[in-house]
């Protein structure tokens, strides 16, 4: 691998200069003004591909171009399906940023740019490793497909449909993302578990309009009451929730598991002051770390209803909506859990009002078995890459693409994150380690040999 290595010492001023080229291309997928960058950054990534003499296309859909690509077959070896975007999300408020985000600025070991952990520096990885093998081997050890997608912020709405209508090519044995973080700075992990969503919109209806509060109150049930009530019932004093059956399905940690986040070096009160909190709250009888990736959650994300304007109105309003989540773990059905809080919303919902559940948006957690040979290649590889060995992690939020491949193509996902928690993902000042990228690109080089040496016969 000293032809490799060296390969990669070399060139890596002129990866990170590639990556800032990627980086000005203000590709945000949720701004129809921007629908052109967007197809550039489609283009850059393709040619990026075509110029490791990889089959390549891009794909045109309703909306914003996927970018396809695979190289030979190898025989005996498996083959991998990589999975990333090019997309970002839009860069707002810009006067939080201290340099333009389109403009990649270099400063204290890190690269400041909207895309620059998500995802396009951790995507970018991947590539650069396979140029890697092709220009100091001529080939790769294992067929590779990368299918990268400019609507990740959006939805991923025309990915789903064309992993559904394309089984046939994007098979595979086993499916790389890095998307998500290492669990602390110097510390890369692999994360082995997500959570699945459900999530609902409450609206609640009392009287045809808006009453006055002195005349009516106590007379007339006050939807923004009856809203509260309900949202209180769903979780109790000691963060358990009270849906009927609910618990039915979720599948406790194993003991081994325990031990493992407990063994993790996790500052508790270092992330109080971090979120500036005075004290944490969850499930009784759970860690924080546990609470946070393997057990299951309800927020309220949003309230309203009744005068909000400055100064007094006393009104009894004439409805009031809540958005809220429920955080699932793997073995619950999202479906499930929406019929099984309907029944229970209907049962506690006070006389006088009319409750409407909206059900908005599921999806099932996921978690792989950390016996997989995929996860022990990757772990030799993260080895190789950071000069450590990784920790192994869940992650308390979603990613519906990874139970989409566990759906439509039978395999597990290695989800391997080389970005940080500080990295301000989705906020001003968004950054990418620049060590963290070169051990990524590395990481990766190594990881298409451990993955070459599992026989797919």
């Amino acid at each position: 691998m000293q032809e490799l290595d060296g390969f990669l010492e070399e060139h890596r001023d002129r990866f990170l200069q590639e990556l800032c080229e990627l980086l000005r291309i203000p590709s945000v997928s949720t701004d129809s003004r921007h629908a052109e960058d967007v197809r550039s950054a489609a283009v850059w990534v393709a040619k990026q591909l075509e110029g490791l003499s990889l089959s390549t296309k891009v794909i045109e859909t309703e909306g914003h171009p996927i970018v396809y690509a695979e190289s030979p077959p190898v025989e005996g070896a498996p083959t991998v399906l990589v999975y990333g975007h090019y997309d970002v999300q839009p860069p707002e408020p810009m006067d939080e940023w201290i340099t333009p985000p389109f403009q990649p600025d270099i400063r204290d070991g890190n690269v400041y740019a909207r895309g620059a952990t998500d995802d396009k520096g951790q995507m970018l990885t991947h590539i650069k490793s396979a140029e890697v093998w092709m220009r100091t081997k001529g080939s790769l050890p294992l067929q590779i497909k990368y299918l990268i997608e400019g609507e990740e912020e959006v939805g991923s709405a025309n990915v789903y449909k064309y992993l559904a209508e394309n089984k046939e090519q994007l098979a595979c044995d086993v499916v790389v993302i890095s998307d998500c973080s290492q669990f602390a700075p110097g510390q890369p992990a692999i994360t082995y578990g997500l959570k699945g969503i459900a999530y609902f919109e409450l609206r609640v209806t009392g009287p045809r309009q808006d009453l006055h509060s002195g005349t009516f109150g106590g007379s007339v049930t006050n939807p923004v009451n009856a809203l509260c009530r309900i949202l209180t019932a769903l979780v109790d004093g000691d963060g358990r929730i009270q849906i009927p059956d609910f618990y039915d399905d979720v599948v406790g940690l194993t003991d081994p598991e325990r031990r493992q986040f407990a063994s993790l070096p996790f500052d508790e009160r270092g992330f109080m002051e971090k979120l500036g909190v005075s004290e944490l709250f969850g499930e009784s009888g759970f860690s924080t770390l546990e609470r946070r990736w393997a057990r299951p959650t309800c927020d309220i994300n949003g309230i309203w209803g009744g005068y909000q304007g400055e100064g007094e109105k006393t009104v009894l309003p004439a409805k009031a909506t809540a958005k809220f989540s429920f955080r699932l773990v793997p073995k619950q059905d999202p479906h499930k859990v929406a019929d099984q809080l309907e029944a229970f919303i209907a049962e506690i919902c006070p006389p006088g009002v009319e409750a409407e559940l909206v059900r908005m948006h599921g999806a099932c957690g996921y978690v792989t078995s950390l016996d997989s040979p995929y996860v022990t290649a990757a772990t030799k590889a993260i080895e190789q890459g950071f000069g450590r060995s990784p920790v192994f992690i869940r992650e308390g939020g979603s990613i519906p693409i990874v139970t989409a491949f566990q759906e439509q193509l039978d395999v597990e996902s290695l989800l391997l994150g080389w970005g940080l928690d500080d990295d301000n993902t989705h906020s001003p000042n968004e950054k990418f380690c620049l060590a963290d990228f070169q051990r990524g690109i590395k990481a990766s080089t190594y990881l298409w040999r451990e993955l070459a040496k599992i026989s797919n016969d």
